[in-house]
């Protein structure tokens, strides 16, 4: 979006921020009004630019920022990730990695796996499957809610295993 701004909307993205910034305007739903109505911008662009703007989503973010800020102060439970992110990886080239502000998406055709540092010692890895019951380290979601089906919680970087390997490439065959 950013490289058609100008042809759209007449401003590059840097020239929208400091129109924006001498508003003075903070909220996000007064941003989109302004711009939509008195500049004539589209829904699309409009939102695209206050996003920037306002740097709420995770694209202002390079992945390795947003990584190093879900570890922070739990530098030990990388290792974990780094681990679970090379397994999944290896799955299959279709795999899009999507880190947020709190967790790590793993998509294929839809979300199969999802990777939160959830405490200082514990990383939870979620799960989707279509009808799968919950047993042995497969717990129920918890706090993914409907986001994932299952939860396995992680401690150690030797829990990413065999059987994990397994879980994990049953959950991305159900995704395709």
């Amino acid at each position: 979006m950013e490289e058609n701004l100008k042809e759209k909307t007449g401003r590059t993205l840097p020239e929208w921020k400091a129109l924006l910034a001498a508003t003075g305007l903070e909220k996000h739903g007064d941003i989109m009004k302004l711009l939509k109505g008195e500049h004539g911008i589209s829904h699309g662009f409009a939102n695209f630019i206050t996003l920037k703007f306002r740097e709420a989503d995770a694209a202002s973010f390079s992945e390795d920022d947003l990584l190093a800020s879900q570890y922070k102060g739990k530098e030990g439970l990388r290792p974990i990730y780094d681990a679970l992110s090379a397994m999944i990886t290896a799955l299959g080239a279709d795999i899009e990695v999507a880190p947020k502000k709190a967790a790590v998406s793993f998509r294929r055709k839809r979300q199969f796996a999802l990777v939160q540092p959830s405490t200082k010692t514990r990383i939870d890895l979620g799960l989707k499957f279509n009808d799968r019951a919950p047993e042995g380290r497969l717990g129920p979601s918890g706090p993914f809610g409907t986001m994932c089906s299952h939860r396995v919680q992680l401690t150690d970087v030797t829990e990413v295993d065999a059987e994990l390997q397994a879980l994990l490439k049953a959950a991305y065959d159900e995704a395709g």
